[in-house]
């Protein structure tokens, strides 16, 4: 029985990570285990991990994350400064989501939806 999936994403630099998901995004540090990071937020959990040669432009790392309210969200992540990628304004796409997407310091592209 399958129960929940945990995307594990790279990171160049776990302080800019921490400080860009926990400051402007609002998750939580729930493991920090030197090279490895875990992040929460409500029932989301990603993982990072430390890949210093990383080169952000060739970056294919992305997370589709459902949620309710995502009017507010979008709203709230504008207020505290979270630059949205210039091709993910909110939208409803043809499938029937709104959505709306944004990218890390390190290009991890994370789109969030709900449905429309």
């Amino acid at each position: 029985m399958l129960t929940s999936a945990c995307p594990k994403l790279p990171m160049r630099n776990k302080t800019i990570t921490s400080d860009y998901y926990v400051n402007k995004l609002g998750f939580k540090v729930s493991g920090d285990y030197g090279d490895y990071l875990i992040l929460t937020k409500d029932q989301i959990e990603i993982h990072f991990f430390e890949f210093k040669a990383l080169d952000p432009k060739t970056n294919y790392g992305q997370v589709y994350i459902r949620v309710k309210a995502i009017d507010e969200i979008y709203q709230s992540f504008i207020k505290h400064g979270v630059e949205i990628h210039p091709n993910g304004p909110l939208e409803i796409k043809p499938w029937r989501q709104k959505e709306f997407a944004l990218l890390d310091p390190d290009f991890n592209l994370l789109t969030f939806g709900e449905q429309a």
